[in-house]
């Protein structure tokens, strides 16, 4: 006589179908035969699960099997009237074990497909699914979280990347100026299972830092390009490079600003950066103490903490 189905799926007789399809959802996917391909005993165990749920996930049948167990009032070989849908005397055939599981899991993939992004159901908790209104219901398809990054001038000026979903891979269209922690939406149709959601991380730059729509670049000049001014090239995220002049007196922190060379018409900052000599000699040391005597100058005049 076959096992209990309540043993079969380790749940009490007073278990709640959530609680039923949860402790299917999770042994299930423990046997599944594409996560033990040629295991007979995973097989076989699968079979038992599917069922299991099979009864237990009716409310007719559950309700039967409840009263009257494996064999019921004019049983047939299955232990329910006229054979309970079991085909060979209570053995689920592998189609409709994969038909069973597919019902539960959504898409066509079982737990293999997306594998890519991670073990759907590794600690009981999974990524993020749609919701169902109950087990008689028609499942909503899965959806998949996952976090990706993406090269700094790819989330600025827009382009693509590619992603491997289930064995394939996808082309995924990154618009010009997304964000970091913003979600990129992949279709099921697209990724032949679920719905894939990817969390998007923005590489940093090497030299380019960013603030909403504005880039920054830091531009390092020396004291006497500081004090006469000076013209320096610099790039800009169009990969192009303008020569910009630098005023006189310029200070370290002072800004230019490149009007719509940044993200989506926003605007390029050139902060400037002076780099003192490490070492100026004898003669340098003499010029710089005439030059400060002939311009003399409190630097930190108008700092609040002096």
């Amino acid at each position: 006589m076959p096992r209990d189905y309540y043993e079969v799926l380790g749940v009490s007789r007073s278990a709640s179908p959530e609680e039923i399809k949860k402790a299917y959802r999770k042994l299930a996917a423990k046997f599944h035969p594409d996560r033990n391909p040629g295991d007979k005993e995973a097989e076989a165990k699968f079979k038992e699960l599917s069922s299991a749920y099979e009864v237990l996930s009716d409310a007719d049948k559950k309700a039967q099997y409840d009263r009257f167990g494996h064999v019921g009032p004019s049983a047939g070989p299955g232990g329910f009237p006229g054979g309970g849908g079991f085909p060979g005397g209570g053995q689920v055939d592998p189609e409709m074990a994969q038909d069973l599981f597919r019902n539960i899991f959504g898409g066509g993939g079982g737990p293999g497909a997306g594998a890519d992004f991670g073990d759907f159901f590794a600690g009981g908790g999974g990524p993020k699914r749609g919701k169902g209104r109950g087990t008689r219901a028609k499942p909503q398809p899965e959806t998949v979280e996952t976090d990706i990054s993406i090269p700094f001038l790819v989330a600025a000026t827009g382009g693509a990347i590619s992603i491997s979903v289930g064995g394939r891979t996808i082309d995924v269209k990154v618009p010009a100026g997304i964000e970091e922690g913003k979600k990129l939406r992949v279709p099921a149709s697209a990724t032949g299972s679920a719905d894939v959601y990817l969390r998007v991380h923005v590489d940093p730059h090497p030299y380019f830092t960013r603030s909403g729509n504005d880039v920054s670049l830091e531009v390092p000049i020396d004291i006497p390009e500081a004090v006469l001014g000076t013209k320096v090239e610099v790039p800009t995220l169009g990969d192009d490079r303008l020569t910009v002049k630098v005023p006189p007196g310029t200070s370290s922190g002072g800004r230019v600003r490149l009007r719509g060379k940044g993200i989506n018409g926003g605007d390029q900052y050139l902060v400037f950066k002076i780099v003192a000599p490490s070492s100026v000699g004898e003669k340098g040391k003499a010029l710089m103490e005439e030059f400060a005597e002939l311009h003399p100058q409190d630097a930190r005049a108008n700092v609040l903490w002096k």
